[in-house]
Formats: C-alpha cells, structure tokens, sequence
C-alpha cells in the first residue's frame, strides 16, 4: 500500500516524510482495518515529523484524523461490519486496569497507545485500530469535513470541558486553526460570548465569518474579563497576558500537547483570586463520543483544505507557516 512515513525527524522545511510502499496491516483480534479516505492533519504531527514528540520507532506512519470504511475484521470483532464507515482518532488504546481507567479518566493511562505516534496512523492506503477505540461518525458530514472532527474536534471540546466553561460564559480563545475554528461552534451553540485572539488575518477573517464577539491580538487585553480561556497556540509566553484577562476564578485550559518555556508568573496579579492554570492530556472515548453526537446534531462546518496524499510536507509547512485556513485534509483514496 501506499504510506508516508517518517524516517527520521527533522525541520519540516526538510521535507522529512517520504512516500513509501509498506504491507497492508492485517487486524489482530478485537481489531478491525480500515481503507482510508481521508486523514485530517494536525498540529501533533508537526511536533512529530520534527521531533517535539520523538517517533516511538523509525519509519512512523503519522495521522490520527482516520476516516475510512471498514475493510475486514479481526478474530472476536463484532462492533463494526465490513463496510461500515469509521474514525479513528489519536487515542489508540488504554489497559483498563488503572486507577486513572477504573476512574473514568482513561485519557491519563500510564499505559496509554497513540496513533500516528506509537501506531501507524493514517498517512497511508490502510490502518488497522481496536475496534473499541474507532468512532462511528456524524451520517451527514462528508469524509473531509468528519476527519478534522476527531482530534481537532475532540481535543477542543476536551479543552471547553477543562476550562470549566458553561452555557452563556465569556471566553478566549487563543490562537485560531483548525481546533479552535470548530470549538468556536460549539461555544456559539452553548450561547457563549467569544473573544478570538489571533495574529493571523486568514484566521481573523475565518473566525469573524463563524461568529466570535470580538477579535484582537494575542497580547492585547479583552474587552471584557474572561471566564474560561483556551490556549490553542504552543506558545507558551502567551500564559501570563492570558492570567491576567481572566476574571475571578477563572480557568486556562492549555490545548496543545507541545508548549514552548512559559515565563515566571507573578502570583498575585496572575493567579491569586482562584485562577486556575490547567493542561489537557488526550481525551476520553466518552469525550469523543459526547463531542461527535453535538456535531451532528448542529450540524458542525470544518473548514478545510483538500489536498493529495503526496502533499504531507506541504500541509505541515502550511500548518507551521499559519498559512491555512481551517484545518487540512489529505484524500487517501
């Protein structure tokens, strides 16, 4: 089959991900295998296509925004049918034994598996997942617009929960690509009133057209104390001018998995009053499955970016460069 894989990280103005051919994955037990039509690309893959995030082995398949039909089963499973249309997401397995997975919060599994990271992703023709970690998806959101749904997506919503956010809030939003452009969505649907701060003008004019109250730059204070703020940006200097935009008891939720050196704080004009920083790990399948049932039932726009399989270094420079608007999408097949 067709993949790009990595064989080693460097900068992506390197073009470090090569087309390759590799043997179609056969499922184990409990696993079904998908031929992928699309994989959404994600800022995570940047950090692993440069080494942020060390490739567990060489030759990674990245891609975690899987969206395929399913093509045969492994021994045992029975959730999905051949032929059914499936997600898969970043997220790949947990042991279910821990404190952490008998608590309901299997995202902090010590023991946790990652697609596209630890397991072949979805940069390529084929890729098999558990059949209890794959996602069945909104029936009237096509296969480009569905894959940004399932890390993009996911992760903001997890990010919306962490910040404590509730219907009718005001809220930052930090930073605005393609998770943040649908979390926009879901606050808008809750009623919330949302500032977006941002540096970018393809990103100004994206989140002016979905909605938001109020658009400024990153630095620049809200026109109003904030409940909840999102940092989407890995930029980690961006922590204390947020702190200081929140209201009493506000919460930060930082969304990335990679944040560059976050500077010192000072404790009383940036956290005193019960402002509360906080990091989001992942997500829970129940996350996923709670985020994806909103977005069919609003009926949730990605804005995406079409481009080829071949295209994976160009589509993680666009990424890197801001020069996207909304997220991008690679048809497999």
């Amino acid at each position: 089959m067709n993949a790009i894989v990595l064989p080693s990280p460097a900068p992506i103005e390197a073009a470090p991900l090569r087309l390759a051919q590799k043997p179609r994955p056969i499922p184990a037990a409990g696993e079904i295998l998908l031929r992928v039509a699309a994989c959404g690309v994600c800022r995570t893959d940047l950090h692993v296509a440069e080494g942020d995030l060390v490739p567990k082995h060489a030759g990674i398949v990245p891609g975690h925004e899987v969206v395929g039909v399913v093509e045969s089963l492994g021994p045992a499973s029975r959730r999905f049918r051949v032929g059914d249309r499936a997600g898969i997401a970043w997220l790949r397995q947990t042991c279910g034994a821990c404190a952490w997975c008998r608590s309901g919060r299997e995202n902090l599994c010590p023991n946790a598996r990652f697609t596209g990271w630890d397991h072949d992703g979805g940069y390529a023709e084929y890729a098999v997942v558990p059949e209890d970690f794959a996602y069945r998806l909104p029936e009237r959101i096509d296969d480009e617009h569905a894959a940004p749904l399932l890390c993009a997506g996911i992760i903001g919503f997890r990010a919306i929960k962490r910040a404590g956010v509730v219907p009718g809030a005001t809220v930052g939003l930090y930073g605005f690509g393609g998770s943040a452009h649908l979390a926009l969505q879901v606050l808008k649907h809750w009623k919330c009133r949302v500032f977006v701060m941002s540096r970018g003008g393809v990103h100004r004019d994206l989140a002016r057209d979905l909605g938001a109250d109020w658009i400024g730059e990153a630095t620049e204070p809200p026109p109003a104390p904030l409940d909840a703020a999102i940092l989407f940006a890995p930029a980690g200097e961006l922590v204390p001018p947020i702190m200081r935009s929140l209201d009493r008891g506000g919460i930060l939720a930082i969304a990335g998995i990679y944040l560059s050196q976050i500077p010192p704080l000072d404790y009383e004009r940036d956290l005193f009053y019960e402002r509360e920083i906080r990091s989001v790990t992942a997500n829970t399948r129940a996350d996923g499955e709670e985020f994806l049932k909103i977005a069919g039932e609003i009926q949730i726009q990605s804005v995406t970016v079409g481009l080829r399989l071949d295209d994976a270094n160009r589509a993680l420079l666009m990424l890197k460069r801001d020069e996207l608007r909304g997220a991008a999408v690679l048809h497999v097949t």
